[in-house]
């Protein structure tokens, strides 16, 4: 067991019992803090309580159900930045696109390979913890744009926005390339990193999403442009 894994805490939010101890099963194994719940009162309870590195949602759920789950993070100053890792099943495309706008930072399909969804877990926290600060790390600023990537926070003139951990990695990949383009699936497997394939509307949706963050006017953007027909860059 690694010490970082030791350190990390994840919150199981599922209703299934044979598929949360699976789940349990495998993270444990990896040497994961868990806790568990089985609805999604209880999963906003423990994750107030607890407040754990990284949280797997279930969608379909009883009572309060993964969206609003996620949607109640997103909106809590306390929870936001804890990345979200939605758990659906194969038809639930339209409610993973929902969750994507929500601010979940990836998701999986049932059914999945327990080493797959570990191996999610682990790039994720890769990313929202990171490794000591070096000098390719400073923060980095355009015209009122002020990226940091040593605490994850960005300013917009001075005023600090709220970024999920996947829209930050997407903001500071194009940002460290000013004027380079991006086509949409250079962006999945760059800032997703995924091997399977993943619908290019997740790009879409936390590009929208990042513009109504950052850009004055989200519907021109300034600095993160559409290259019709290729993909995305940043305009410095």
């Amino acid at each position: 067991m690694t010490k970082k894994s030791a350190m990390s805490k994840i919150l199981i939010v599922e209703d299934d019992p044979d598929i949360r101890e699976l789940l349990r099963f495998n993270l444990e194994k990896a040497g994961y803090t868990l806790f568990l719940a089985e609805d999604g009162e209880k999963a906003l309870t423990l994750a107030r309580k607890h407040s754990p590195d990284i949280i797997l949602l279930d969608l379909m759920l009883p009572g309060v159900d993964g969206l609003e789950v996620c949607r109640t993070l997103k909106k809590d100053p306390e929870l936001q930045r804890i990345p979200v890792i939605m758990v659906t099943a194969k038809g639930e495309e339209l409610d993973r696109v929902v969750g994507l706008e929500l601010g979940a930072d990836d998701y999986v399909v049932k059914p999945f390979s327990p080493q797959e969804l570990v191996s999610r877990v682990k790039a994720v926290l890769r990313r929202t913890r990171g490794s000591a600060p070096g000098d390719a790390e400073r923060a980095i600023e355009f015209e009122g744009l002020r990226i940091d990537p040593r605490t994850h926070l960005v300013q917009v003139k001075g005023k600090e926005e709220s970024l999920t951990a996947k829209e930050f990695d997407l903001l500071w990949l194009l940002a460290r390339h000013p004027r380079q383009v991006f086509g949409r699936e250079q962006l999945l497997d760059l800032v997703w990193g995924l091997t399977e394939y993943v619908d290019p509307s997740t790009v879409t949706v936390h590009v929208r999403r990042l513009r109504e963050k950052i850009e004055l006017d989200p519907s021109n953007p300034r600095h993160i442009q559409t290259v019709w027909g290729v993909g995305y860059k940043f305009e410095p």
